[in-house]
């Protein structure tokens, strides 16, 4: 059985989510904490499977802890419970940037908490958070990827005339995403030869948030994608949560983004595969597909169908690499991927495959 820790300054939401926690079989609430600090005390003596972590807290925040695990070196798997506002959403990329796993948007209101569809949600994140790896200190490619980044796109340039016809750059991440959304997108040239779209699992809310921090650190622009909106060369569209993203053909070789509402699948909204699906009606030579860190499967029946009429190429993220080997895996296993790529490599691969203005 797992063993959880809660930390939250409510008693009330603490029974809640202990409640739903302990409701399912796999795992246990081992130890509560009313704020940072006892956390803290517990996380240097104890080891957890999981720990759920509330942001704003006396004494010590959420971001504090964070911070002091970092410091201390103590590799815990976080999961944030946080709020929907504009600066829960801010807060919570903080959270990731500092090591945080994954969240789950908290209802306000306790009792919203024992709805059926936040406990199933809330249960799904935890599994995830629980089968991640946990962070790394002290490791980062930054300075020598972006070199080796900026080192193909001059390759590349010379040679740009080889790579033909037109092509769009299509990722799917889940569980541990951001992070690795952070590691990709920021290598990539402004003059990338291709739109770039990306279903990164995320409820309403935090998308834009996501996409508002990687355009500060890009080259290139990234946005929340808006519905009806033309997919341009040398852009980032980011999937709005909560809804599903279609790429739509448009006459003379243009191509709109169109947001639909089916039910989640594969447990989540928005779901890669539906995006995948339907690029099987562009216009694009070629798509390339990446696949990154997450639990489950999506993108797999997606670019299952889209090799059935387009030509793609598939990579997938090695899986030392990823926080979660799940879905990457998945794609792997069922012989659709062409590269299996470490991340740091991952933005010169497309590069290599798309070229460069």
């Amino acid at each position: 059985m797992k063993k959880i820790l809660v930390v939250d300054d409510s008693a009330l939401m603490r029974r809640v989510l202990c409640d739903i926690i302990e409701q399912d079989e796999r795992f246990q609430v081992a130890d509560r904490a009313r704020n940072g600090l006892e956390a803290l005390e517990l996380l240097e003596k104890n080891t957890y499977d999981a720990v759920v972590l509330d942001v704003n807290m006396p004494q010590m925040t959420g971001l504090q802890l964070l911070k002091e695990l970092q410091k201390r070196k103590i590799p815990a798997k976080v999961m944030m419970a946080s709020t929907d506002t504009k600066e829960g959403a801010k807060t919570t990329m903080d959270a990731l940037e500092l090591g945080a796993l994954d969240f789950v948007h908290k209802p306000n209101n306790a009792i919203d908490c024992r709805e059926n569809d936040f406990a199933q949600t809330f249960l799904r994140t935890l599994e995830g958070v629980v089968e991640s790896k946990p962070p790394v200190f002290g490791r980062t490619f930054a300075i020598e990827s972006l070199k080796t980044a900026k080192q193909v796109v001059e390759i590349v340039r010379k040679h740009s005339s080889s790579i033909a016809g037109s092509r769009i750059v299509a990722v799917a991440s889940s569980t541990g995403g951001p992070k690795a959304l952070h590691s990709v997108v920021t290598k990539l040239p402004k003059n990338l030869k291709a739109p770039v779209v990306i279903v990164q699992h995320m409820p309403a809310g935090f998308t834009e948030s996501l996409a508002e921090r990687l355009n500060s650190l890009s080259e290139l622009t990234v946005s929340e994608g808006r519905d009806g909106e033309t997919l341009e060369n040398g852009h980032v569209y980011i999937a709005k949560g909560g809804r599903h993203l279609n790429i739509d053909a448009k006459a003379g070789g243009k191509h709109v983004i169109r947001y639909s509402d089916e039910p989640t699948r594969e447990g989540v909204r928005p779901c890669a595969n539906y995006m995948y699906e339907s690029l099987a009606k562009s216009s694009f030579d070629e798509v390339l597909c990446v696949v990154m860190t997450g639990m489950g499967a999506d993108g797999t029946v997606g670019i299952e169908h889209l090799k059935q009429s387009k030509k793609v190429h598939v990579i997938a993220q090695e899986q030392s690499t990823c926080a979660v080997y799940g879905m990457p895996r998945s794609v792997v296993k069922a012989g659709l991927s062409d590269q299996t790529v470490p991340l740091d490599q991952i933005a010169q691969e497309i590069i290599l495959n798309v070229g460069v203005m």
